[in-house]
């Protein structure tokens, strides 16, 4: 069997020389803010040297594009390259990922 990691989303992108650390952030089952909503907690940090990452958003940039064309998702502004709309998270008690509205 493989390990799989599920993340949320990515919280922090932090470069020291010529490695790359990439924080994973999921949305917590027990943490909560001020209005419900469940909060983005760190869960798993990458790590990669620069070369690597540099490929990663290479490839990450062409599934984009291909998302893009598929109608899976699509820009708010053209101007904005990469941008879409933001997902709200799950209300409180639901138990729904964010990936699935």
């Amino acid at each position: 069997m493989h390990n799989e990691t599920y993340a949320d989303g990515v919280g922090e992108i932090t470069i020291t020389g010529s490695i790359v650390r990439i924080n994973l952030m999921s949305l917590s089952p027990t943490e909560i803010d001020e209005h419900g909503n469940a909060k983005a907690v760190f869960r798993q940090r990458v790590v990669m040297p620069v070369d690597a990452f540099a490929n990663a958003v290479e490839l990450m940039q062409k599934a984009f594009a291909s998302l893009v064309e598929s109608g899976a998702i699509r820009r708010v502004n053209d101007g904005q390259m990469g941008s879409v709309p933001p997902v709200p998270a799950p209300e409180r008690g639901t138990n729904a990922s964010p990936n699935f509205n």
